[in-house]
């Protein structure tokens, strides 16, 4: 820790278990990833609104299972339990829709920022949020595991890549995490109802008007091994990123997005 950042506090469970409605925050020292307890307690029978807090995540998954771990206390790293009612149609709505709410949460708190196709959260051009969604089968039902990694306090050495950044950073202090991780849940929460309620059509002109990565040239790396270079031109009905490349217009569902420069400088 640097000499300029102020000592990380532990997250306040008392204000974190007055709210929000309709979630039940439980806090944990230390877990190799929420994601993994929560999923357990899913199929356990938990109810929907599940939310497992660690101070410190050791062995977390990110997409296309790549693995981090963050210092203790510096992030908020965290999953929530839900157990939509909407179609299997819609589903891959969720990490949009999370990405969404975190995005929206933080701009609510003061910074720019931005969501990278398809959930990545910025503040300018740096990584501060990543988000992996899982579905997991349970004796009641399917249920969607929905776990966040948010950078607050972490410095610039212990960033685990260039590209990422973190809100004390940004701000030049570290906020207070338990403040943002109420804007975050609560966004989410209100996100996701909409979500339940009106499908994604109410989520997409939402999501389209915070994507950073709509109307620029970018690179996409496939998860097959190939490369889709073009312009991002908007997101279709069901999620996916539009690409206008060499061969046309291409609906890209997964992928690493990389953005090289603005359309529209």
């Amino acid at each position: 820790m640097t000499a300029d950042l102020p000592a990380r506090p532990f997250l306040d469970g008392d204000r974190l278990a007055a709210g929000p409605p309709g979630l039940r925050v439980e806090v944990v020292d230390a877990a190799p990833s929420t994601n993994v307890l929560v999923a357990e307690r899913a199929r356990s029978g938990a109810a929907e609104g599940l939310v497992v807090v660690a101070e410190h995540q050791t062995s977390g998954r990110g997409r296309l299972d790549r693995s981090w771990e963050t210092p203790a206390r510096a992030a908020l790293t965290f999953s929530v339990l839900l157990r939509p009612r909407v179609g299997p149609v819609e589903w891959p709505w969720l990490p949009l829709m999370t990405g969404y709410a975190v995005c929206r949460a933080l701009r609510e708190a003061g910074f720019e920022a931005g969501v990278k196709w398809p959930n990545d959260v910025l503040v300018g051009d740096g990584k501060v949020a990543g988000i992996l969604v899982e579905r997991v089968d349970t004796p009641t039902g399917p249920a969607a595991i929905v776990g966040v990694g948010l950078n607050v306090s972490t410095t610039r050495e212990e960033l685990p890549i260039e590209a990422a950044t973190s809100l004390a950073i940004v701000a030049g202090a570290a906020p207070d995490r338990t403040d943002i991780l109420l804007w975050v849940l609560g966004a989410l929460r209100e996100e996701y109802d909409a979500w339940q309620a009106g499908g994604a059509a109410t989520l997409h002109a939402a999501y389209l008007r915070s994507c950073v990565t709509v109307g620029r040239e970018i690179r996409v790396d496939l998860p097959g091994g190939g490369v889709l270079t073009g312009r991002a031109t908007g997101i279709d009905p069901g999620g996916r990123l539009v690409v206008s490349g060499p061969d046309g217009e291409v609906a890209v569902g997964a992928g690493d997005v990389v953005h090289v420069r603005s359309v529209n400088p």
